[in-house]
């Protein structure tokens, strides 16, 4: 006979739950917030699509996350129960599912209790505003640029992907998330204006030149959706050729061209919408390109192809090939900037899959050099009061690393890397160039500023796990050492 001090112990040893059932956990402890359909609701979608890459999936279940309304559920879950759990969300769902314009319009929800400000609430430059996305708890902190004062902390939707884009007179700035949420707030007041959710799973945006209509791209489902700066929707296009649809693999801005321009990523297409009455124009290509990046003049797109092994030029008057660029090992043009160099404009890119940053001519379309770095990058930075760019190493055991690069020798004069073994990557300057921000992307992390002509420590601001910065001047200038 078991004795009652060992029966009680073995009861104590025994799972929270008999046996997992991930289905039934599902509809009992996530689906009030995460929707039924595990399509989202005031939390994030819970779809491969939406999830990518995101990592440590069980802790968040087991322990929740901080600053948010996601609470832990070790306390009713068992370890098994978890692991099933992840294994059900991460899981493909049973049918495809969709977004209709009328489900975009449902999702719209402005802020009551947001009053426009007359002129900016803070004393700081609203042109030399940095805004910093902390991807550790979801927020973005609003940093003057001048003081480096943190003015105001804000959440975001979950996983914000693809770069806030700020109104022209930079008042305003829209914030995509991965499961297609697009928050517009307010940096003279300070407050959030409102929210709509434009596609289940979004790329990036764009904004018009004129700051009225807003261009999401979108994967699932396969459109780009077109709302006016208030976020009502004005229309969602369906991206498909010869009846198959596309995933749309980036859209961005043409200023002079008064147009967005997209590429599919499943058709060898560009689109180019007009701003104006949305009308497309269709681009026949060799094959899909998966990002691209512009000439000054907005002529030129120059965009990789999937495989990641070559650059093309294409002129986007006559929709010809200008050129075959030789950029192999992935190249990441959406984090393309130029310069001029010895009397001729030139474009640098980083490499995903090696350790080398292309310089290109841009009159010829001929390599200058391929500058060799302590392993694969992700972004670039420059500014024009600025003799450096800087690169950072974001991928392999060198990811601690930032290079400064001089512009006209393209030499590396100097490679910082104050926290040994940690990310240290993604730069931004400040409106006049006096200053660059760099990211300890790690939870506990911070933002680290520099003296852009001595390259010496200036100050950390501790953060949770900062990832992109972006000044309001660069951005909606299009400085040149700016990817855009």
């Amino acid at each position: 006979m078991i004795r009652p001090t060992a029966f009680f112990s073995l009861l104590l040893a025994l799972p929270l739950t008999a046996h997992a059932d991930p289905a039934a956990d599902y509809a009992e402890h996530c689906a009030a917030c995460h929707g039924e359909d595990r399509l989202g609701g005031t939390g994030p979608a819970l779809i491969p699509e939406t999830l990518g890459r995101v990592r440590g999936i069980d802790t968040v279940i087991a322990q929740g996350r901080v600053s948010t309304q996601m609470e832990g559920f070790a306390d009713r879950l068992s370890p098994e129960s978890i692991t099933a759990l992840v294994d059900y969300v991460t899981a493909p769902l049973d049918h495809r599912p969709d977004w209709s314009a009328e489900q975009i319009a449902a999702s719209r929800e402005m802020n009551p209790d947001y009053q426009p400000a007359e002129k900016p609430v803070f004393a700081a430059d609203p042109l030399n505003i940095t805004l910093v996305v902390e991807t550790g708890d979801h927020h973005v902190s609003v940093l003057d640029g001048d003081t480096f004062e943190v003015l105001a902390r804000f959440a975001t939707p979950f996983a914000v992907h693809g770069g806030p884009k700020f109104s022209p007179d930079g008042r305003f700035v829209y914030i995509m998330s991965r499961d297609g949420w697009v928050q517009k707030y307010d940096i003279w007041s300070l407050a959030e204006v409102g929210r709509i959710r434009a596609a289940l799973n979004s790329r990036n945006i764009a904004i018009s030149p004129d700051g009225q209509r807003i261009a999401v791209a979108n994967y699932l489902p396969e459109s780009l959706t077109i709302l006016d700066s208030d976020l009502n929707p004005l229309r969602l296009i369906a991206t498909q050729v010869d009846g198959t649809p596309s995933r749309v693999s980036a859209v961005y801005q043409a200023p002079q061209r008064h147009s967005f321009v997209l590429a599919l990523k499943d058709a060898p297409e560009i689109w180019e919408v007009a701003t104006t009455d949305l009308s497309i124009r269709r681009i026949p290509i060799d094959e899909p390109l998966d990002d691209f990046f512009f000439s000054p003049d907005y002529r030129q797109l120059i965009g990789a192809n999937r495989d990641g092994d070559k650059g093309v030029a294409i002129d986007l008057d006559d929709g010809h090939k200008v050129a075959e660029l030789p950029l192999p090992g992935m190249p990441h043009l959406g984090s393309g900037i130029t310069w001029e160099r010895d009397g001729r404009r030139v474009m640098a890119t980083p490499h995903l899959g090696e350790g080398v940053l292309s310089v290109i001519d841009m009159q010829d379309w001929s390599l200058v050099k391929q500058i060799k770095t302590s392993g694969p990058g992700f972004f670039l930075r420059g500014h024009a009061t600025s003799p450096y760019v800087w690169a950072d190493v974001f991928f392999g055991p060198h990811k601690d690393e930032m290079h400064v690069i001089d512009k006209q020798t393209l030499e590396i004069v100097k490679t910082l890397a104050p926290f040994p073994g940690q990310t240290f990557a993604h730069s931004e300057f400040t409106r006049d160039g006096s200053h660059v921000l760099v990211s300890l992307w790690e939870d506990e992390g911070a933002v680290v500023i520099y003296d852009a002509k001595t390259l010496d420590e200036v100050k950390r601001l501790p953060m949770r796990k900062p990832s992109g910065k972006y000044n309001v001047w660069n951005k909606i200038t299009f400085e040149d050492g700016t990817s855009h």
